[in-house]
């Protein structure tokens, strides 16, 4: 099996297992909720369409299935306007629960996806979080970053009053100010003297466009990357530098005729090579070799790039100097986790508002494909980042599922809100159309969604 098979099944067992894990708590919030207020359940079902697999237990014989289209689930409840409800049942109906119950039953899907956030986020905390040191690197001239006067080497300590630990939480703070146009945006900077340093960043100019994924490098800020000098530490057998005659220790001196310094400047000639013959000269040991590289070509995305099966030799001293891992006691991983759900959360909501108004960009909503791809990248980075991944996607789901959107929990919290206020349930009539119009407009959005993912994809 090739590596690029290896890495799709794992993409699709990353997503698979969270798709599984947030649906099974969401449903579960409905399924647990509605016996506590002694509604009677007729179905659990893990995905929509015909079951792959159903059984009956307990003792009003639910039927538990997995259905064949993954994309949701639902509880079904005895109800008098989905067909007839013997008189003895009646009382378990959830249409003659008292609106409280319904309100209750309702709200406790998207309430079981943030106790999943928190319970996920804990685990998270307590394992410890692995990052990179928010390290500056090359500062680009006539930028936002350059005029605010920050420099190359500068470690973020702090913004607007928060402490930075990690390279993560910087960008997440950034883009949090940025969404609000903050225009003195207080950052704390130590510079590689020891000199601690107050700088105002200014991100009232960022457009809609502007606040996609690489809006860090629109305002000139990169994580700091260690040079890595071009000297092979391994070679792949049966790949193509192994074939060509390259062995661990040569350095790579030249490629084409052009100075090589980095071994950037090797997976850039490699990369931009598909197919092509490389003329690579090489020091081993004392003598200068001459050798002649085809790098495979590989597809990534669309397009396709060269692979020679070669790794650089790598101080780990240096890059352990660059890697920071914080854990916390349970206690103190359990505030924190409650706090970053509700931050998350909240952030959300922010970002889903500055997307109706347009100060931020379409762009932004992503589909089952981009998820799929982010939760195998997670999984592969370990189970701190999936856990992390999967904490974000709980609470997405969980404040999708509240926007006030009939088919929606939201949008039927929204018609008891109507019911407790006027005193009296919307008529069928009415919440068939609000239905109808729900739908449309889920239908449009996954359709918008699965846009965004084919073009990132085009784009790769």
């Amino acid at each position: 099996m090739q590596i690029s098979d290896m890495t799709l099944l794992s993409t699709v067992f990353a997503f698979v297992i969270a798709l599984g894990l947030l649906i099974t708590f969401h449903e579960f919030g409905h399924y647990l909720v509605a016996r506590w207020c002694g509604v009677k359940v007729l179905r659990f079902s893990l995905g929509f369409g015909q079951p792959l697999f159903k059984k009956r237990l307990g003792k009003d014989q639910t039927e538990w299935a997995i259905a064949a289209i993954p994309l949701g689930g639902y509880v079904k409840m005895l109800d008098e306007r989905e067909g007839r409800v013997s008189t003895d049942e009646l009382p378990r109906a959830f249409n003659r629960q008292p609106v409280s119950k319904r309100f209750a039953i309702v709200a406790a899907g998207p309430a079981a996806n943030f106790l999943l956030a928190i319970l996920l986020y804990w685990l998270f905390f307590v394992l410890g979080v692995n990052g990179v040191k928010p390290i500056l690197g090359e500062i680009k001239p006539e930028t936002l970053a350059a005029s605010a006067g920050f420099r190359k080497g500068d470690t973020i300590t702090e913004i607007s009053g928060k402490a930075i630990i990690t390279w993560q939480e910087a960008r997440l703070l950034l883009l949090d100010n940025a969404v609000d146009k903050n225009p003195g945006v207080r950052i704390t900077v130590t510079g590689e003297s020891g000199m601690t340093r107050w700088l105002k960043l200014d991100l009232s100019a960022l457009d809609a466009e502007e606040l996609e994924s690489d809006f860090l490098t629109r305002l000139g800020l990169s994580a700091y990357r260690p040079v890595i000098p071009p000297i092979i530490d391994r070679v792949i057998a049966d790949g193509a530098a192994a074939r060509a005659g390259f062995k661990a220790g040569d350095e790579v001196v030249m490629i084409n005729g052009e100075k090589i310094s980095t071994w950037e400047d090797v997976v850039a000639k490699i990369r931009s090579s598909p197919g092509h013959i490389l003329s690579v000269e090489v020091m081993r040991d004392t003598r200068k070799l001459a050798l002649s590289l085809q790098p495979e070509a590989v597809s990534e995305g669309r397009s396709e790039i060269g692979k020679a099966g070669i790794a650089p030799r790598i101080q780990h001293e240096v890059l352990e100097n660059l890697l920071v891992k914080t854990s916390y006691a349970p206690v103190a991983a359990l505030v924190k986790a409650v706090t970053r759900t509700w931050e998350m959360s909240y952030f959300t909501v922010r970002m889903l508002g500055k997307m109706v108004t347009g100060d931020v960009s379409l762009k932004n909503i992503s589909g089952p494909i981009t998820i799929a791809n982010y939760a195998g990248q997670s999984a592969q980075m370990g189970l701190s980042a999936y856990l992390g991944f999967l904490a974000l996607i709980s609470i997405s789901l969980g404040v999708l599922n509240l926007l006030p959107v009939p088919v929606l929990d939201g949008g039927h919290l929204m018609y008891y809100l109507i019911e407790i206020i006027r005193g009296a349930p919307l008529s069928e009539k009415i919440m068939a159309i609000g239905n109808q119009i729900g739908m449309a407009l889920l239908i449009i959005l996954m359709v918008f969604a699965i846009h965004n993912d084919l073009l990132r994809l085009a784009s790769e």
